[in-house]
């Protein structure tokens, strides 16, 4: 809910092209985060920000539930009943890759609807919007283009949120693991939240030219 808007300014400029040879026609719309979303709430609206939280939260509950519910268990299989000590970094990754993958693959139709609504706002004055709803666009979807469509993009949403996942995860476990080393760090909020941040570092420098 609090960053849907930064994920629909993400959308909107990854999907603007780049102007070619000067053309001026061609500047882009959308510049940087804060112009982007000053742009869409000016032109759109302040809820178009929020065009996407309803496949959102079904996406964060879905694919969000799967990655982080599966990890634990994943993670402990690949290494093994009676392992003792630190987990390798190679297991946490692999645990992770697993888990995202898996997690995307139930989750696809949430994703797919989630940017199709944020793109919307694309469509110039006048265009009638395709769907009324996130639950109208997965029966619009399924009806016009076939069940088979909602997984549209499966291929590279999987190896997407495999690598996204697998460089937060694997990061976060990490990260957490040399914190804890530190002298006066414990397991609390804190290091949770160090861990966290580094993690999501982690992960969008890792997967951002996938993701786009």
């Amino acid at each position: 809910i609090c960053t849907i808007p930064l994920d629909t300014a993400k959308v909107r400029l990854q999907l603007q092209k780049k102007a070619l040879g000067g053309d001026a026609a061609a500047l882009p719309k959308y510049r940087g985060l804060l112009g982007t979303v000053g742009t869409i709430a000016r032109e759109e609206g302040l809820a178009a920000l929020w065009k996407g939280v309803i496949p959102g939260l079904h996406r964060q509950c879905l694919f969000g539930g799967l990655r982080i519910g599966m990890y634990e268990p994943v993670k402990n299989f690949y290494v093994g009943k009676d392992h003792v000590g630190d987990v390798p970094l190679t297991k946490k990754i692999l645990a992770a890759l697993t888990t995202g993958a898996l997690g995307i693959t139930v989750a696809n139709p949430t994703d797919l609807v989630k940017v199709r609504l944020q793109a919307e706002g694309r469509l110039p004055p006048g265009v009638p919007r395709r769907y009324s709803g996130a639950l109208n666009a997965y029966s619009t979807i399924a009806r016009q283009e076939g069940v088979k469509a909602l997984w549209t993009g499966i291929g590279p949403n999987i190896a997407r949120n495999a690598i996204i996942n697998a460089a937060e995860l694997a990061s976060y476990d990490q990260v957490k693991q040399t914190i804890l080393k530190i002298p006066g760090f414990t397991d609390n909020v804190v290091t949770h939240l160090l861990s966290g941040l580094g993690a999501g570092f982690f992960a969008v420098c890792i997967g951002s030219p996938v993701d786009v």
